[in-house]
């Protein structure tokens, strides 16, 4: 099949990196943002008071564009975004960009082998446009839609003055002084907003369901958990689906030195948090924060509820609201001006129509894709950035080159059935690690580098043995991908019609 133009839905991590993959490999790209700026979860209108990376600035960035010396050790959600902003800059996407447009639907017409876009911009009386390509990439990202529960009351408390919102909606903390203030979750972007907020509102209060382990910034305030844990050796002591090398030694005869080893970094969170001694001890083994998801400590939390700032309650969630007040599920009733949830994300492709749904998903609506990428059996559509995790960045960039490897008819992909087989014994198996808390076959925390291997392998061009060997040691760095893009340029650049892209590979 001809692929020459491809449409790009989503302007995050995942659609810049793959506009900036697919031009770099000779396609004309077109990519649909909704939002005014750049940046997916990082743009403006979805920052939260207290939001910053959970990487270390050196970890999270793509391969060829390093993130600015000066940016702190973890960066804002704002210069997050200025900095994805400023990679579109240099590799010349901007024009390619189609900003504060909405993606209404996509339609392929199979014969043809063409998707219909129709795109509307944000601009009253404007018609919406309709655009043609030879192939679709999703990289809206598994964070698309805020979930927000459906509180009983919720209409009457709002009506009254209060107000019920995401924390992904709030983006102002001056509008909780004063008021009283419940945040449902204890993920990390709960823990940000009452942290943010404690100080100036008349109480702050975290609703925690459930418990779970927040893993410090530095371990005993001076090793930076990148040390430990973003690391191929930190990786390697969560069980993946199919363990091999090293890892095979550490879950199987070398169990126990692997148990004591998370053993001991539990026993180090336990005490440097004081969880016992507020309370907040999950009751679980540390090795659980592979289920789910990794969040780190917001600076000042644990120390505003040791001095009675903020409350934490657990075990309990909101029952109703009423008029200034909510019931929570214990049957209390306590004072509430302002509802923040940071309770998740739905993954919602709207633009597609229920046919393309069911072929691209489960009956549980889990996505069905080969390496988190191809539906299979879904011609001329691919996905990017499906895959949450520790290098969610490097993933999409390592997934960009594949699928461009892929297009460029460089990709030797398994039979159906094998690929088929592949997908069901990985959804069986997050299904089984993660109790069903694998975002719709998306999460995949905290195998990251398995991943990124994954892809290397297929494209035979795995990483050499000293640098697999210094991950093992040390931070994954970004900068040890770059190789990649131009072994796969130079692979490509070996007839006359590819002359553009033996210069990018010189």
């Amino acid at each position: 099949m001809t692929i020459r133009s491809v449409g790009i839905i989503g302007a995050g991590f995942a659609g810049l990196s793959t506009a900036k993959v697919l031009r770099a490999f000779g396609f004309e790209v077109t990519v649909f943002e909704k939002e005014l700026d750049v940046g997916g979860v990082w743009a403006a209108s979805r920052r939260y008071p207290g939001l910053t990376t959970q990487n270390p600035r050196t970890t999270y960035a793509l391969s060829d564009f390093p993130m600015p010396a000066h940016y702190p050790e973890w960066p804002s959600g704002q210069q997050v975004q200025a900095y994805l902003h400023a990679y579109a800059e240099h590799f010349g996407l901007i024009p390619h960009l189609r900003m504060s447009t909405t993606v209404e639907s996509a339609v392929l017409d199979e014969e043809a082998g063409v998707w219909t876009v129709k795109a509307r911009r944000a601009v009253a009386g404007l018609p919406a446009e309709v655009h043609r390509f030879d192939h679709l990439v999703v990289c809206n990202g598994i964070f698309s839609e805020p979930a927000v529960p459906q509180y009983p009351g919720a209409d009457a408390f709002e009506a009254a003055g209060g107000r019920v919102c995401h924390t992904s909606q709030f983006n102002d903390a001056g509008e909780a002084r004063g008021k009283h203030v419940l945040v449902v979750g204890y993920g990390k972007s709960s823990c940000d907003v009452a942290n943010a907020i404690a100080a100036d509102s008349a109480s702050t209060t975290v609703l925690a369901r459930q418990l779970i382990w927040k893993i410090p910034k530095k371990f005993m305030n001076v090793l930076n958990f990148k040390y430990l844990l973003l690391t191929r050796m930190g990786e390697a002591l969560f069980k993946y689906i199919e363990p091999k090398g090293f890892e095979k030694f550490l879950h199987g005869a070398g169990l126990p030195v692997r148990n004591s080893m998370l053993g001991s970094v539990e026993s180090v969170v336990t005490r440097q948090l004081k969880l016992r001694e507020i309370g907040l001890h999950p009751g679980t083994p540390l090795e659980t924060i592979a289920r789910s998801t990794v969040s780190l400590v917001t600076d000042g939390f644990y120390e505003k509820v040791a001095a009675g700032q903020l409350g934490v309650r657990k075990g309990v969630s909101i029952r109703a609201l009423q008029p200034g007040q909510a019931v929570l599920s214990n049957g209390e009733t306590v004072p509430a001006d302002l509802v923040v949830c940071g309770t998740g994300w739905q993954q919602q492709v709207p633009f597609f129509d229920a046919s393309v749904l069911q072929r691209v998903t489960d009956a549980r609506g889990n996505f069905r894709l080969y390496r988190s990428i191809l539906p299979v059996g879904m011609p001329r559509l691919a996905f990017n950035g499906y895959n949450s995790s520790f290098f969610s960045q490097l993933n999409c960039e390592i997934g960009a080159l594949w699928l461009a490897n892929h297009l460029r008819g460089g990709l030797q992909l398994p039979p159906v059935g094998e690929m088929n087989a592949q997908i069901d014994r990985r959804l069986a198996w997050m299904e089984e690690r993660t109790d069903g808390k694998h975002s719709k076959g998306t999460n995949i925390i905290p195998f990251s580098v398995h991943n990124i291997d994954e892809l290397l392998q297929d494209m035979g061009l795995p990483l050499g043995a000293l640098t697999r060997f210094k991950q093992w040691l040390g931070p994954v760095d970004p900068a040890d991908y770059a190789v990649v893009t131009r072994q796969l340029l130079a692979r490509h650049a070996h007839t006359p019609a590819d002359a553009s892209l033996a210069a990018q590979a010189a």
